[in-house]
């Protein structure tokens, strides 16, 4: 399927304003991270208390929150598990069955039962918080790795400075619109990587192409003729994976709200990054430390 016949944009021309674009989200986010909002993190990185409950009645998530209001609880992250059985997970630990009773407290109104009680504490938190960091970074460490093999280290490092720029980006716009970082959350983050990768990869392997075969082009050029070569695949591509993701940030819940958000920026983000962020770095690369020659296959 051929959604754009011989397209023939010119990418590079407009990587200057995509460059400004990509500074201004990233200092946006920064700014939001370390001196506005900073990162809201879930029970699983913060510690906290989580509680499965059956109820008697038929029950909704929606009603569980607006009947868990008290301060203490912060905001409650509550999950269905069957049929009116629900994880409730809360900021506080307590002492003894402290937090029962005043969820109790606060659902007067409400027969249950109390299935399980466990709780996290905030040094398992920021273990685990440790972890997701190493996780996507020996993620990004082994692809820079992967691509110098496969290409060249100038394809490396363009291609990981597109996942950071992704990663920061996605980070930085959860910190503006206050979204709670979770495990799935972070599952989101690792899949953003690959996703972007894979797009990233395509473009890449159409530059390579391209050098042996198109003579009397500049690098710029060929880059240019690669993007565009490539265009119809990654706009289906993506387009019919963020109308997937799309439906699960409108229908999914709050369960799958965080991961599918997560999604749904990497996606729009990856996209642009592959021909504006990952492409133009090779030609600066070039301008800085030119080769000597094309090698042969």
């Amino acid at each position: 399927m051929q959604f754009l016949v011989n397209p023939n944009f010119d990418i590079i021309g407009k990587s200057k304003k995509a460059a400004i674009l990509s500074f201004s989200l990233i200092l946006i986010g920064i700014i939001s991270i370390f001196f506005h909002k900073g990162l809201h993190y879930g029970i699983d990185f913060e510690g906290g208390t989580l509680i499965q409950m059956k109820f008697t009645d038929n029950t909704t998530a929606a009603e569980l929150r607006t009947l868990l209001t008290d301060e203490s609880l912060g905001k409650a992250e509550i999950q269905g598990s069957g049929e009116n059985e629900f994880m409730v997970r809360v900021k506080i630990m307590g002492e003894g069955n402290e937090t029962i009773d005043l969820i109790k407290e606060q659902l007067n109104s409400k027969e249950f039962e109390v299935r399980r009680v466990e709780k996290v504490g905030p040094k398992i938190g920021k273990e685990l918080r440790q972890s997701a960091i190493l996780a996507i970074l020996g993620a990004l460490f082994m692809i820079l790795l992967y691509i110098s093999i496969r290409f060249e280290f100038r394809f490396a490092v363009g291609a990981v400075a597109a996942l950071f720029h992704d990663v920061i980006i996605t980070l930085g716009l959860f910190s503006v619109f206050d979204f709670v970082i979770t495990m799935p959350v972070i599952a989101a983050f690792l899949t953003i990587v690959g996703y972007s990768l894979n797009d990233t990869i395509v473009v890449y392997d159409r530059i390579r192409e391209n050098r042996y075969s198109i003579k009397n082009k500049t690098l710029t050029e060929i880059i240019n003729i690669s993007i565009n070569q490539s265009l119809s695949r990654t706009i289906i591509t993506s387009i019919t994976t963020f109308l997937v993701v799309l439906v699960l940030v409108l229908f999914g819940g709050e369960v799958l709200f965080g991961f599918s958000i997560a999604m749904l920026i990497g996606i729009i983000v990856g996209t642009y990054s592959s021909a504006f962020v990952a492409s133009p770095i090779l030609i600066w690369w070039e301008e800085k430390y030119p080769a000597k020659s094309v090698k042969k296959r």
